[in-house]
């Protein structure tokens, strides 16, 4: 057990001196959330979350993959769908606060879906983040007609490893619990149904 501790912090400590990985500042961010005012009239009927198929692909089992998406947690399969689903069910239950008389959907661009590798997971020291990019506009669901957005959304989020991630896993939850749990908190800040998500925080990542 000693051996794997050494040769964790070791790896650690070699990315961040080669310049892979380094103490960063990372965010949750978008420039305008939607007023509540305008919002507490909605009630979002659909949400179309769209992975661009352009988007690069890993399934490299790797510390610091180089691509797009990274989602290893489903089955081997089409992660474009996987992701688009897992969004799209965060999204709904995070909209779930807006109960008013106008139909709504969202229309969700990914631009990035970077998860942890398990590789990466299973090291022993405190580093990762899981990054989740997209664009969101909110438009009548009848008539099609823009009611906010398209914004630009930053939903970067902590990772847990080692020790504090098989704790976390004996619970119940997996990194599509604490991804989800946290899209829907910034969908909801979003479309100003629910507290703010926006926030920073600094952690070795990349």
């Amino acid at each position: 057990m000693r051996s794997r501790v050494i040769v964790a912090v070791g790896l650690a400590a070699t990315l961040l001196a080669t310049g892979c990985v380094g103490l960063n500042t990372f965010r949750t961010y978008y420039e305008t959330p939607v007023s509540a005012d305008v919002s507490r009239n909605w009630r979002v009927v659909d949400v179309n979350v769209t992975a661009p198929r352009t988007l690069s692909v890993s399934e490299g089992h790797t510390f610091l993959p180089n691509a797009d998406i990274v989602w290893q947690e489903d089955p081997p399969g089409d992660r474009y769908k996987q992701i688009e689903d897992l969004i799209r069910t965060a999204a709904l239950q995070g909209a779930k606060a807006a109960r008013g008389s106008q139909p709504v959907r969202l229309d969700i661009t990914v631009v990035r879906f970077h998860a942890l590798t398990f590789q990466a997971e299973s090291l022993r020291v405190d580093v990762g983040v899981h990054n989740v990019d997209f664009t969101i506009r909110a438009v009548d669901a009848r008539t099609g007609a823009l009611l906010a957005g398209p914004e630009l959304v930053e939903a970067a989020l902590p990772a847990m490893t080692g020790a504090r991630m098989a704790e976390a896993r004996a619970r119940g939850q997996s990194q599509r619990t604490q991804i989800s749990a946290h899209l829907r908190k910034v969908v909801a800040g979003w479309m100003g149904v629910g507290p703010d998500a926006r926030g920073t925080f600094t952690r070795m990542g990349n």
